[in-house]
Order: structure tokens, then C-alpha cells, then sequence
């Protein structure tokens, strides 16, 4: 070990006798502005450019961006072995649920969306998801997603969340 430690102590006193601390902060400012620019060098980004057929995240059920998932708070049942409309095997919706309107780009209408929780199994803890788009306060609670609506089902462990389409909204 003590050529190693020779090695290292010859090293630095050499780097200290041809080097001053301003010099070495000025290299050292000037590695950190090059480090911060980098990011604003041109880059060919068209491998990520959307193709031609493929799913936007608008339409992917295991993405937050997807459309029906306005109002959703919890983790997508889609990625939890469920469906977005269905909970996974071994969990029961809640009968009781909170409510939101969506707009679907697709077709540019307004749809009103039941958003169920799934209980029976412990937190899912995949793909969460916070949304809260025209989001009502605590006393409007039917259009509230702060709540644990598996209170209502006989074991109150929250797993996911699922969304239903409950009907076109009219105007």
C-alpha cells in the first residue's frame, strides 16, 4: 500500500508545483459551462418522431396521457393486470365511485367517466397517476379523487383504478 500512497503524493505535488487554485477553478468552470451547454447542442431527435400507425400516449391505456384518465388518482389498473375498464383477478370494484368528464381528441366529444377503485389486494405501486381535471373540493366529494372509496367493500385495501365510459356529456 505505500507505493501507492508515494505514487499519489509524488502525483499531487507535482500537479501543485506547475498548477495555482485559480487556474484549477478556472478549468473547473469551465468544465462545468461545457457540461451545461451540451444539452442546447443540436440533436437528431426523429427516431422518436411519432410513425406513421403508431399509438400516441393519448390512446395507450398504460400511459397517464391517456384520455379517459382526466380525473384518475392511483395506479392504472392496466398496468396492474387488469384492463382500464376491469380490475385485475383477486380485487373488487368499489360500488361507489367518483365521476369525471373527458374530452376525447379523437372524436372531439365530452364523455362522462366513472373512475372505480379496485379493492381487495394491497397497492399495486405501478404506474401512477395523479390527475385531477376539473377536480370539484372535498364537498362535492362524487367528484373527488382524494378518497379511499374501497371503504365501502368488506376488505378496504386500495389496489388500482379503472375508468368506465358512462355516456356522451351534453352540452
Amino acid at each position: 500500500m505505500h507505493s501507492i500512497d508515494r505514487l499519489f503524493e509524488k502525483s499531487s505535488r507535482a500537479l501543485a508545483q506547475r498548477t495555482s487554485r485559480r487556474s484549477l477553478l478556472a478549468a473547473f468552470g469551465q468544465l462545468l459551462t461545457g457540461a451545461v451547454l451540451i444539452p442546447l447542442l443540436p440533436m437528431d431527435r426523429s427516431a422518436r418522431a411519432a410513425t406513421p400507425g403508431a399509438k400516441s400516449a393519448r390512446d395507450d391505456p398504460q400511459s397517464c396521457d391517456y384520455w379517459k384518465y382526466c380525473a384518475i388518482d392511483g395506479f392504472l389498473c392496466a398496468c396492474c393486470g387488469g384492463s382500464s375498464t376491469s380490475c385485475p383477478p383477486g380485487t373488487a370494484p368499489s360500488p361507489i365511485t367518483w365521476i369525471g368528464t373527458c374530452h376525447n381528441p379523437g372524436d372531439k366529444r365530452d364523455y362522462i367517466v366513472s373512475y372505480n377503485d379496485c379493492c381487495g389486494k394491497v397497492s399495486c405501486g405501478t404506474c401512477e397517476c395523479n390527475r385531477n381535471e376539473r377536480e370539484k373540493p372535498m364537498y362535492r366529494p362524487s367528484r373527488n379523487n382524494d378518497l379511499n372509496w374501497c371503504m365501502a367493500n368488506a376488505d378496504a385495501n386500495y389496489h388500482c383504478s379503472v375508468s368506465v365510459l358512462l355516456g356522451v356529456a351534453e352540452q
